[in-house]
């Protein structure tokens, strides 16, 4: 959840914000919070691997199973209303051919699960459903636990090959594989979070329907970027609500009212987290990313720095939001140190660069390539 560069997690990176200063003194005096989280990532980089290689097997086997792969494509297309993420029907089959290659196909998914952003939402899923399970007495069953938090992972990881096919900037030569692979990942996801029952399914296929929303609303800004509202920016934030509060909410099975504050957490600490990857992103790439909080508030103010000043205040306020619902938790809950922890490394990732932001002072150059 916290974000991209795992440097910005090094000793000398946590010294230089207070956010991290504190993570330091909790790892230094082995806190509950810290020892939980540590348990959990610890856990996942061992999970990882496994992980990796049932998505690739699970993955196989839907590629070679499907008898008409075109029409897979064109219900694909369908449902989330664009043809540009599919193939041409006269290039399906030498894609899927090669995709049948077991090796092919896992050379593609590891590159499509390289982000820290799987890495840090796979120990987070795993902490909240135990919580979960301890909460409602649930009985052990391994099985469910593996296919939900699957589940959840492979759809969060969708957006992952469909954005690089809109961008057209990474893994260029990939791309034509990553479309044939679009429906399957979708499909796999689906069965797996199946498993919770229909609740949980449900409450997924209503998150997946908010994050085309946003997915929309954001292409829709990146064309007319001057027409950017609050009300515009709210709606682009769906993708980071829904993907990260429905996943909360299905660690508990879609149950009452652990489900409700599980959603308000993980859904306003991912909309935070969206506020530093849009000042990250702005770093990297030099020019105030479109559609952002930082372009907005620049509109509103007609002062680049002022811009990046209030994103950070944005984000102090979806994290408080956030940290509103460890209040809402019940009495001797058994991982709320786990998402103070939690919360803490969301504040120190904005913090540190929103600090490297201000240490390389950007603003004319970002003023000039301001949208006109």
């Amino acid at each position: 959840m916290s974000g991209k560069d795992e440097s910005i997690f090094s000793k000398e990176a946590l010294m230089s914000t207070k956010p991290g200063k504190d993570i330091v003194k909790q790892a230094l005096f082995k806190s509950k919070g810290y020892r939980q989280f540590d348990k959990y990532k610890k856990e996942a980089e061992d999970e990882l691997p496994k992980f990796t290689k049932r998505f690739a097997e699970d993955l196989l086997k839907q590629i070679k199973s499907d008898n008409t792969p075109n029409e897979t494509q064109e219900k694909f297309a369908a449902e989330v209303g664009s043809s540009e993420i599919t193939l041409e029907k006269s290039q399906i089959d030498s894609v899927k051919k090669r995709l049948e290659d077991y090796d092919t196909l896992f050379d593609r998914v590891t590159r499509i699960l390289n982000s820290n952003f799987v890495k840090m939402t796979f120990p987070v899923f795993s902490a909240l459903y135990d919580a979960s399970s301890q909460y409602f007495g649930d009985a052990n069953d391994a099985k469910k636990k593996t296919d939900i938090i699957d589940g959840h992972i492979i759809a969060i990881d969708l957006s992952e090959p469909m954005d690089r096919i809109m961008d057209k900037d990474e893994d260029v030569e990939y791309l034509d594989d990553y479309k044939l692979m679009n429906p399957y990942i979708l499909q796999l996801a689906r069965t797996k979070i199946g498993s919770g029952g229909p609740e949980v399914l449900e409450e997924f296929e209503r998150g997946f329907k908010d994050a085309r929303i946003g997915q929309y609303v954001d292409f829709k800004l990146k064309m007319k970027p001057k027409g950017i509202t609050e009300e515009a920016m709210i709606e682009c934030y769906k993708k980071y609500r829904a993907v990260m509060g429905t996943a909360g909410k299905n660690m508990t099975l879609a149950r009452l009212p652990l489900g409700e504050i599980f959603y308000l957490g993980m859904a306003k600490a991912a909309e935070s987290v969206g506020c530093g990857n849009e000042i990250e992103d702005s770093i990297k790439n030099k020019f105030v990313k479109i559609p952002s909080w930082p372009l907005y508030y620049t509109i509103l103010t007609n002062d680049v720095q002022k811009g990046f000043e209030f994103t950070m205040k944005k984000s102090e306020l979806y994290l408080s939001e956030a940290r509103l619902a460890l209040e809402l938790l019940p009495e001797n809950f058994s991982h709320r140190d786990f998402l103070e922890f939690l919360f803490l490394t969301v504040e120190h990732y904005n913090s540190f660069w929103f600090n490297q932001l201000q240490k390389q002072k950007l603003w004319s150059e970002f003023d000039s390539k301001l949208p006109k």
